[in-house]
């Protein structure tokens, strides 16, 4: 099952980044065969429907918003992986990683041990890490092509937005942007070389475009703690107290 619409996106996708849907296709289908039958399904909609959901990016202001989310320990975490060492480091374990296995390799192992869920994305880019999947057990895997078998389709090209869009199928009753910046600065903890600064910004763009298009479609409440976007609704950092409570 797609989200309705999905397919005229990733055409655009496909076309704007000149990917191969074949290798997509090809990813996909090792991802598959590595994952288990699982309950994970079962785990994430059990932490997430109906709940307040945090969703957190590696963006420029994420390290402001580090002392907030301490505070907040209790609320459903939905961490993009980039994001995932410096909330390690701060004593802050997110409920669920999406993740297309380019973070800190060491950290991911690391929290594997905890009740953190993967969301392991495959795509034509990622096809010699997927092996590293076999590391987490509480995992589902996704494709931004169409899903079958053990491998699901939420929506969502950046590790960011799709954990929104995750968050939106799961049916939560507010999602929060905390550290997810679509602007023209991208974040220090992102691994990003200064060579691909360019693809980088463009992927979040897309992404930025793609969370605007789904503000449009969801039944979810949408904030955002960063850079305003289109669709969700621009709080400051006491309003964020206001709102979990």
């Amino acid at each position: 099952m797609m989200i309705l619409g999905w397919k005229k996106r990733y055409s655009e996708i496909l076309k704007e980044f000149n990917y191969d849907e074949k290798k997509d296709r090809e990813s996909a289908l090792l991802l598959d065969a590595i994952l288990e039958k699982s309950d994970v399904d079962t785990k994430i909609i059990n932490l997430v429907k109906g709940k307040t959901v945090l969703v957190i990016g590696s963006g420029p202001s994420l390290q402001k918003a580090i002392p907030k989310l301490k505070n907040h320990k209790k609320v459903v975490k939905i961490a993009a992986d980039s994001s995932v060492k410096v909330l390690v480091e701060n004593e802050i374990i997110p409920d669920i990683v999406v993740t297309d296995l380019d973070g800190d390799e060491i950290i991911l192992k690391k929290i594997a041990k905890t009740k953190t869920i993967f969301v392991v994305h495959a795509h034509g880019d990622n096809i010699e890490k997927i092996e590293f999947a076999k590391q987490f057990k509480n995992c589902i895997g996704t494709t931004q092509s169409i899903p079958f078998n053990k491998i699901q389709n939420f929506g969502g090209f950046t590790d960011g937005d799709r954990g929104v869009f995750l968050a939106n199928y799961f049916g939560a009753k507010k999602i929060i942007l905390v550290g997810m910046d679509f602007g023209k600065r991208i974040g220090k903890f992102s691994k990003t070389k200064k060579i691909d600064r360019k693809i980088k910004l463009q992927k979040l763009k897309r992404g930025e475009l793609l969370l605007e298009w789904l503000s449009t479609i969801t039944k979810s409440e949408l904030f955002t703690t960063s850079k305003a976007i289109k669709g969700f609704k621009k709080i400051s950092y006491k309003d964020l107290d206001i709102i979990i409570t």
